[in-house]
Parts: structure tokens; sequence; C-alpha cells
């Protein structure tokens, strides 16, 4: 590890390799983050990602994981640790959408069951783990300025009956944020929500014309998808100490969509 990279914090992104985490991935590179990105598919399937990161002058280094399994959640916390020492930011935002929308007097256990380990579950423990970590690091090193964010949804919100599953776990991060922000505000290590809206991404590739629509109607005030970068812009500025008296907060990037209108 060069001096360089001693100076730079570290982040770690959970579904860092496409779509929202990508976003935000390449935005905290951009603001000088060494990145450890974590995801399911294949170190090959990712190798471009990486790459590409890494020739924006930073170091990335990639976790392979599932964030539902307990086992996982250890070992990517210690490739991190293993690789950089510490972790300065963690952001939350791997998730799955259902395997198949269904009426919410029709949804299965299965599919609410696998929403919530990967969902809520996963980035509920993986936070406890990594606060772990982040106190101590606190109590050795006064300096240090520890930041976690998770990445809910505009579903944690708004009841969408064909997802009930779905909207119930990004209803469950908010009130994660809410209890890590009150534990760890002795050590002033922020917490944060990010609550996207429509964001164009593979994950909402398959209702895109139903959402042209209702973004062309004033869905949101802003009459267009949300973009990756649109969310990682918001990151950033919370990874860098741009709000550092806001923990425990709410920051809507969704165009406007959650303004109350008569």
């Amino acid at each position: 590890m060069n001096g360089d990279s001693l100076r730079r914090p570290v982040a770690l992104v959970t579904g860092g390799t496409r779509g929202i985490g990508l976003g935000i991935a390449r935005a905290l590179a951009a603001a000088g983050f060494d990145l450890a990105l974590n995801g399911v598919r294949s170190e090959e399937q990712v190798a471009s990602v990486v790459e590409e990161l890494c020739g924006s002058g930073v170091r990335c280094i990639y976790c392979r994981g599932d964030v539902s399994s307990a086992a996982d959640r250890g070992r990517i916390v210690a490739g991190v640790r293993e690789a950089f020492g510490r972790i300065d930011v963690l952001v939350n935002n791997a998730g799955v959408a259902p395997a198949e929308r269904r009426d919410l007097l029709e949804a299965s256990e299965e599919s609410f069951e696998r929403l919530i380990r990967t969902n809520l579950q996963g980035p509920y423990f993986l936070t406890q783990l990594v606060a772990r970590e982040m106190v101590e690091t606190r109590r050795t090193d006064p300096g240090f300025r520890g930041c976690i964010v998770t990445i809910s949804s505009i579903s944690s919100t708004c009841a969408s009956v064909n997802r009930g599953e779905y909207c119930v776990a990004k209803a469950g991060l908010s009130m994660l944020t809410k209890l890590f922000a009150a534990r760890l505000g002795e050590y002033d290590i922020p917490v944060y929500e990010v609550r996207p809206g429509v964001i164009a991404t593979d994950m909402t590739a398959c209702v895109r014309e139903l959402y042209d629509g209702m973004l062309a109607d004033g869905l949101a005030l802003q009459r267009r998808w949300g973009l990756p970068e649109d969310v990682g812009r918001a990151v950033a500025t919370l990874a860098t100490g741009g709000l550092p008296y806001a923990t425990g907060q709410v920051i809507r990037i969704d165009g406007g969509l959650g303004v109350e209108r008569l």
C-alpha cells in the first residue's frame, strides 16, 4: 500500500458494481476515496468496473459476498480490513427486487423472507459489524471521521400493493438509520438515509414504459428519471462531511416526488 492510499479514506459500497451503487462508487472515487465494492457476481463479471475505477486514480478492490449471509458479511469486512486497514464510510446499497410482483393478497412467505434477508437483515447486521469497528477506530484515533449511509427508496413511504415485501424492507431501513444514528451519536459518527425516487437502472428497466408515462404526467416535480449519478452526488456530499450536523436525517433524491400537492 503506497503513501497516497494510506492518506485516502476508504468506502465500502455494497452492490457497488452496477446501477445506483456504481453511480455512488464513481462519485466517491471522484471525491478521493479508495473503494471496496461488494456484490454477488464473479470477479470476471465486474473486472471492467474495477479497472475503470482504478483508472480514476484511486485503489479499488472487489469483495464478493452475499450480504444476507452472516459468514459472507464477516468475510467482506475482513477483506476490506486486510486491504486497507479500516473502513471510513459504509454505504448500504445492495438490494433485490421481488422475483415476481404479486398482489398483496397473493404474495408468498418465500418472497418476503428473501427480500427481508437481503434488503433489511443484511444491512442491519453489516452496519452493526462495521459500526463496532468504527467505534474502536474512533477510540484509538480521535481524528477518525466515520460515516454510514443507507440507500432506501421512496417505497419506504409509498405503498405499492404488488410488491409489499419490498416496501416493508425499505421502511425498515429508515428505522435502521434512526437507530444507529442514536447509538453512534456519542462517537460523532453520523448516520444518514438517502431516499431515491424513480431511478434509471437495470432493476427498473422492466417498468420503463410505465414510469415514462407517469413522469410525463407529473409523478415528480422534475419530469425526468433520476440517474445513479444523482444519488452518487448526494452520498459523496455526506461522505465528505458536507452535512456534519444532520445525523439521522433523510436526504430525498426523488425530483420532488415526495412533495405533497393539492
